[in-house]
């Protein structure tokens, strides 16, 4: 390995020899030609591949509607995205690294296009299902090569304010995904909001195969094929088996959670084997390294996991339009981009860990609000200022996820950087609406079981057993039995399915809570202290540095 020829040492959190003067004499930083084109290149494709991951919650409960679908389908939905995604940005990252972060740019780019078409003109949900997870395929194309690239190109202070603006702007303006959505449900039906990303990959296409250079630290050692299968099965089945936790199927629940734990121990035992592997594990022990990466899926997840449950209940429950709901949402994403550089200063000044704990501080807040005040008859302000708070405790925690998980890296691994950045933004999306989606149903399911065994003989014989299924299922399905009901029985029904709905979604958000909760002790407890974690991100500049140096001579070598 490059490393091991150069003798550099591979250091650790731990190292006290590394003074804060070392930490000083890092470089302001260096920019790319036209960084401007090219850090918006990167930005865009961003854009395209995160707007994917919320773009479908706007349209669930009209794919409810006229597909039939259940709550448990509907999770599936809106999971699939972000498991095609999550499953294969270390793969495909480390595949980057090797044969050309430009050229899997272009890939994902393109293949965008198809899969989205395919999302849009889905006949059966299952078919949307899939089209939905081969798009989220085409983003694990597209979505780490753009980190990678701009941790290449840009270094020291330029490298922390091209990450905020990346994070800050790509990740808000991916929240405005929701509201372009509803405006174009407003005269067309579900499959369009799945149209508004081919315009994006489009322009993407072009303008990164024009601006970004054609090599941006790439590695030429062979790729860990093995173990990039393995990720793949592993965190799929994960999914799969937290999401068919609300459909009570305990045969393929315990199947797939055993396929996922084997294909995990494997993983392992390979990376430590493997002669490049996609993920160094040893490299991975550094705190500013598995700290963030734990603490931005917590962060990552929950935002999806609230818009995932905010779109169904304001539409469901409040009674609002595909484009109110969307407008409510619009604090998320106002708010991200307004914290995203006031947050690289927080960083550069009193480093990752406080800003951390501001941002899954107030993140905590906003569930805390929501269990409080998101009930049957909640205002407006009470929805807003949730999702403005949300957007704060992002905003705030993702600059310093991203960078810590960049900078406690070298250059030749900043694939397995991107691919980790990645991860906690899809991964922990993935898993937070599976557990929030399952523990939703399932006490949505509770609560209407309950109502429904209060009936008397002669009622539950009335309202049939295929109608009682269809009200147990999803929220949908209880407007569509309440149709064929008076007025006044009609009401009652969706009374019960709107409170049931509540029940639901106090029990996910009470989760979001805990897990926050508990992203602040570990924070607090593990993530090192800002002199610590300078300089230890200025030795990992020194390793950069060095192999870049380094990098003439071993082709000459070679």
């Amino acid at each position: 390995m490059l490393l091991d020829r150069f003798h550099i040492a591979v250091p650790t959190c731990h190292d006290a020899s590394v003074s804060t003067a070392t930490a000083a004499a890092v470089p302001a930083g260096t920019k790319p030609p036209r960084s401007a084109l090219v850090l918006t290149a990167l930005i865009l494709g961003s854009v395209a591949a995160n707007m994917n991951l919320g773009i479908a919650n706007v349209a669930l409960p009209s794919i409810g509607r006229e597909l039939g679908a259940s709550q448990a389908q509907l999770t599936a939905v809106a999971n699939a995205f972000t498991l095609g995604l999550a499953c294969s940005v270390l793969y495909f990252g480390a595949i980057g690294d090797r044969f050309g972060r430009k050229l899997m740019f272009k890939l994902g780019a393109f293949f965008s296009i198809p899969t989205a078409l395919l999302s849009a003109f889905a006949p059966t949900v299952e078919v949307l299902i899939a089209g939905r997870f081969l798009a989220g395929l085409a983003a694990g194309l597209l979505f780490p090569t753009t980190l990678s690239i701009l941790s290449a190109l840009y270094t020291g202070k330029a490298q922390t304010k091209a990450i905020a603006l990346w994070s800050g702007i790509g990740g808000g303006f991916a929240a405005l995904g929701p509201l372009l959505g509803g405006l174009a449900l407003q005269w067309f039906d579900w499959g369009s909001v799945f149209f508004i990303t081919v315009p994006l990959a489009a322009i993407d296409l072009v303008l990164g195969w024009w601006v970004l250079p054609e090599h941006a630290g790439e590695d030429a050692t062979s790729v860990d094929h093995i173990g990039g299968i393995l990720s793949v099965i592993a965190v799929a089945a994960l999914v799969i088996s937290l999401q068919n936790i609300a459909s009570f199927r305990w045969a393929v629940v315990a199947g797939t959670a055993a396929v996922a734990v084997i294909a995990l121990l494997l993983f392992l035992r390979r990376q430590r084997v493997a002669p490049r592997p996609l993920v160094d594990l040893d490299r991975a022990k550094a705190r500013t390294f598995w700290v963030a990466a734990a603490a931005g899926t917590i962060t990552f997840g929950s935002l999806m996991g609230t818009l995932f449950i905010g779109q169904q209940y304001t539409q469901n429950v409040l009674g609002y339009s595909a484009l109110e709901a969307a407008t409510m949402q619009l604090p998320v994403p106002i708010f991200m981009i307004l914290t995203s550089l006031p947050a690289a200063r927080i960083v550069a000044t009193r480093g990752g860990r406080v800003a951390f704990t501001m941002g899954l501080a107030v993140l905590s807040a906003a569930f805390a609000w929501i269990l409080t005040f998101w009930g049957a008859n909640a205002i407006p302000f009470h929805i807003l200022f949730a999702y403005g708070l949300v957007g704060i405790g992002v905003g705030l925690s993702v600059t310093p996820a991203s960078k810590a998980l960049m900078a406690s890296l070298p250059a030749s691994r900043a694939g397995m950087g991107s691919a980790f950045t990645d991860l906690t933004r899809d991964f922990g999306g993935s898993v937070m609406n599976a557990i929030m989606g399952s523990a939703l149903a399932v006490a949505y399911g509770t609560a209407i079981g309950k109502d429904l065994a209060g009936l008397t003989p002669q009622q539950s014989q009335a309202l049939g057993d295929q109608a009682a299924q269809q009200m147990t299922a999803s929220f949908e399905g209880a407007e569509q039995v309440a149709k064929a009901y008076p007025p006044d029985v009609a009401k009652q029904i969706v009374d019960a399915a709107s409170q049931a709905f509540v029940d639901g979604k106090e029990l996910s958000v009470s989760i979001a809570l805990l897990f926050a909760l508990g992203s602040i002790v570990l924070v607090l407890l593990a993530y090192p202290k800002r002199d610590t974690e300078r300089a230890f991100f200025a030795r990992i500049a020194q390793e950069s540095a060095a192999e870049e140096r380094a990098a003439p001579q071993s082709s000459g070598d070679a």
